[in-house]
């Protein structure tokens, strides 16, 4: 994967690493949109409008292997194991599940990321354990109110 105007190698897998770990370091749970195609291995039951929204933290995702060119890793959904495999450049967005911050990018499929991370609620959340079996849905959570201060939710930037 690399930039064919320059020759260089792209900086996204290098900026969803260092996101990821911020993440973890942070005890954040980090998330990633993803924009599914035909080369995007995921439980396709899951996937909304052509995407989908996976927790990578390490209580959910194993083997986790965040390459040049693709991520993969194992995780549970409803209690049924599934091995993960997606292109690097169909991932959308990387961001913390409890504040939403992280990073949007653009994507190889063409299509324009969101400019704010997805609701909470929105994500496939993948599972370990023993505990993986189905659980009831979140209940729907009242309208936020802005933090004192700030005013604005944290938003994700789009980096090109």
């Amino acid at each position: 994967m690399d930039d064919t105007a320059t020759g260089l190698a792209s900086t996204k897998p290098y900026l969803l690493r260092a996101i990821y770990e911020w993440c973890v370091d942070q005890r954040f749970t980090p998330h990633i949109l993803v924009l599914v195609d035909a080369r995007t291995q995921v439980p396709r039951q899951h996937v909304r409008e052509g995407q989908i929204v996976l927790n990578i933290g390490p209580e959910a995702a194993h083997q986790l292997h965040m390459g040049n060119d693709f991520v993969t890793f194992a995780a549970r959904f409803g209690g049924m194991a599934h091995n993960l495999s997606i292109p690097v450049e169909q991932v959308a967005a990387i961001y913390a599940r409890e504040n939403g911050q992280g990073m949007a990018f653009e994507t190889g499929g063409g299509a324009e990321a969101p400019a704010e991370a997805p609701e909470a609620g929105a994500e496939a959340d993948a599972e370990e354990g023993p505990a993986a079996e189905e659980r009831e849905p979140e209940p729907e959570r009242p309208a936020e109110q802005p933090a004192k201060g700030g005013g604005k939710r944290p938003h994700l930037v789009r980096i090109k």
